[in-house]
């Protein structure tokens, strides 16, 4: 039996969706009337199609629904993968009324609204996430794109969905590595913006480490509320929802330094909120005691401290040139105000963030 726990607005005027959160939905829940035209293409990957391909199917009751299986991983998001969607699409003779659907994670959510935005100057599409990092984050918001070897995510386009499905039960096949990755970008919830939500983390984060699916479902929940009302005052990152990115300028620069897959997402997240904290110590915008609070929570997600032992100051520095938020030539970084309030800056103090990339680096050796 299934159940419709919560439902969420993202309200973009006549852009607007929904975010529907619910135990058992995925297979039950009929998504056919998001879809104008007769035609769904469904894009997952080969982890995910053997466990949930034929229920998502099953949510288009009276569509053609053609399907376009992946390979697994962040090495794969690139120009050569996304073309197999674009391949799939032509040869399944495709309209501009087809609607595309992601069905996996993160990769496989911004690669298929990246390939739609582009099929045909733009078709719609739906995500069905089923990782925790990619139901309480990537599916939510529009951003959509591939990495380059030079630079994370590098490539894309802003394109919402029409509907994102979260069924909180596909979270019983994830490994708890993943699970914990996906804890990383719910921590960073708390810290740039609910100073209470990190309170209730402190108290749960045994409990949603082990993937209790009420605890799960709740810190879904209080997500992606934080990502709807974020992307609702800022769609295309002007200003507010740049703080999203708490730890990521450090982050990406780990992923792309260590290639695509070897570090998940989160686990460079959590790196990169602690570095974060520290650089927001050296700024005295946060308390000794602040930082190791964040420290803590990040550990206790089972989350790295540390970035990859051989990465250098250097390293960092030449990565984090190649970011999106970068103006002019201006290194602009995320960091802590306060415990649940961040602001983007480019003004930290040089010798400080030199400071903080020594001090992480060295530890490594």
């Amino acid at each position: 039996m299934y159940k419709l726990l919560h439902e969420l607005p993202v309200d973009l005027g006549d852009r607007s969706y929904p975010i529907l959160i619910g135990e058992g939905v995925l297979g039950e829940l009929d998504l056919s009337g998001y879809v104008d035209g007769s035609q769904v293409m469904i894009v997952t990957n080969n982890r995910v199609s053997p466990l949930y391909l034929e229920q998502a199917k099953a949510c288009f009751p009276g569509k053609t629904v053609d399907t376009v299986v992946l390979p697994d991983g962040e090495k794969h998001k690139d120009w050569q993968t996304l073309n197999l969607i674009f391949d799939a699409l032509l040869e399944k003779q495709h309209t501009r009324k087809t609607t595309l659907v992601a069905l996996g994670g993160g990769v496989v959510g911004d690669m298929t609204g990246f390939a739609a935005a582009s099929y045909q100057r733009g078709v719609p599409f739906i995500q069905i996430p089923t990782t925790l990092l990619s139901q309480v984050d990537s599916s939510v918001g529009g951003k959509t794109g591939i990495n380059h070897p030079l630079g994370k995510n590098m490539i894309g386009a802003f394109h919402q969905p029409e509907v994102v499905l979260i069924d909180t039960d596909t979270l019983k096949t994830l490994p708890p590595r993943e699970v914990s990755a996906g804890l990383a970008e719910v921590i960073k919830y708390g810290l740039i913006r609910d100073a209470d939500f990190l309170d209730w983390l402190e108290l749960l984060i045994d409990p949603l480490v082990g993937g209790d699916s009420v605890a799960l479902a709740e810190a879904i929940y209080r997500s992606c509320g934080c990502k709807a009302d974020v992307v609702a005052q800022d769609e295309r990152e002007a200003g507010l929802r740049a703080t999203l990115n708490l730890g990521h300028t450090f982050g990406h620069a780990i992923e792309t330094f260590a290639g695509y897959g070897n570090w998940l997402h989160g686990e460079a997240v959590g790196t990169g909120m602690i570095m974060a904290a520290d650089l927001s110590a050296r700024e005295g915008a946060i308390s000794r005691a602040d930082f190791e609070r964040i420290v803590q929570i990040i550990n206790r997600a089972n989350l790295p401290s540390l970035p990859p032992a051989s990465m250098t100051p250097e390293d960092f520095m030449n990565l984090m040139a190649v970011d999106k938020k970068n103006i002019d030539g201006r290194l602009r970084l995320v960091l802590l105000r306060a415990v649940g309030d961040a602001v983007v800056t480019s003004d930290a103090a040089p010798e400080n963030l030199a400071a903080t990339l020594e001090t992480f680096c060295n530890q490594q050796r």
